[in-house]
């Protein structure tokens, strides 16, 4: 058996699964930009003033559950929007004209407090990591009108070649875009 890899608080051990194989290819371990980017705590301490990109997204009735607040899963889906909305509408990139797709190979949240239909969210976009291959985006959700952080977690994406499906460098124009959201 193979020893275990400390990767940003993940440990692996035996990679098995196409997930793990891609995020240990994906050089997300030694291919930081910069001389070093700076570290957030992902937590309930999380500000407005640590997030880059901010987009508004309105709860919906069908969000909530049957305790009376926004479903669990839904909190991936409104990180995924305020990601792919970023990235394919307001930075307008074409990720199949250069070739490339992401496969999403991590993702956590962390629930700080309930949100609730008719709440409107602020999702909050920066880049934590960005890697030869991969990139993490880290989001905050905050209710419109409130300072709390009501969520956070991140994606944690690698970039491969659209036929072969193996890890590629991130392509130059999409790199620069993502290091918009970057604190260094």
């Amino acid at each position: 058996m193979k020893a275990a890899v400390r990767c940003y608080g993940k440990v692996t051990g035996r990679h098995s699964t196409k997930a793990d194989l891609l995020y240990k290819a994906s050089g997300i371990i030694t291919q930081p930009i910069g001389d070093r980017m700076k570290e957030f705590p992902l937590d309930r301490t999380e500000v407005r003033g640590n997030f880059k990109h901010f987009l508004t997204i309105p709860t919906r009735w069908s969000d909530n559950d049957q305790y009376g607040h926004v479903n669990n899963a839904k909190y991936l889906t409104f990180f995924e929007l305020v990601i792919m909305r970023y990235l394919e509408v307001d930075s307008n990139l074409d990720f199949n004209a250069h070739g490339v797709q992401c496969f999403s190979v991590e993702n956590m949240c962390r629930y700080v407090q309930p949100v609730k239909f008719p709440d409107t969210l602020e999702a909050g976009l920066r880049v934590g990591k960005l890697g030869n291959s991969s990139v993490r985006y880290e989001v905050g959700l905050f209710v419109e009108g409130h300072n709390d952080v009501s969520a956070v977690g991140y994606f944690t994406d690698v970039f491969v070649d659209n036929n072969s499906e193996k890890p590629v460098s991130i392509p130059g124009e999409i790199r620069s875009r993502l290091a918009a959201l970057c604190f260094e």
